[in-house]
């Protein structure tokens, strides 16, 4: 990624695993967004990329929610405070649901994922 982001560029790394871009209501903040099977996903299509699920920049001032569509910004209704922390729940039951599936009975790595989590409960 480079270190100064242009306004209206969405920069992806497939390789690393990331996308980043200005926010899109202008207020300059770099928006970074994790690639993967439990984040968010991009294409590319002929109009343009997609990000999704829908970037809800609750940490930064604006706290500006939108999706990225086919090359556009679709804006989102703001969330309230109970939404977000709903919305966080639910990524984190998502990441834990996809884990436990993959390292189901998978004997030393379920272990090893159990003891990771154990780690930042």
């Amino acid at each position: 990624m480079p270190k100064e982001l242009e306004q209206g560029v969405l920069y992806v790394s497939e390789e690393f695993g990331a996308a980043a871009h200005l926010c899109a209501c202008g207020c300059g903040a770099k928006i970074r967004t994790p690639l993967g099977p439990t984040e968010w996903s991009f294409s590319e299509t002929l109009d343009g990329p997609t990000l999704y699920p829908s970037i809800g920049n609750w940490q930064q001032p604006c706290q500006s929610h939108y999706f990225i569509r086919n090359g556009q910004v679709v804006w989102a209704p703001k969330w309230t405070p109970g939404q977000i922390e709903a919305g966080r729940v639910a990524e984190e039951l998502r990441r834990n649901t996809y884990f436990n599936d993959l390292y189901k009975n998978k004997g030393i790595l379920r272990r090893i994922w159990n003891w990771i989590k154990s780690m930042f409960s």
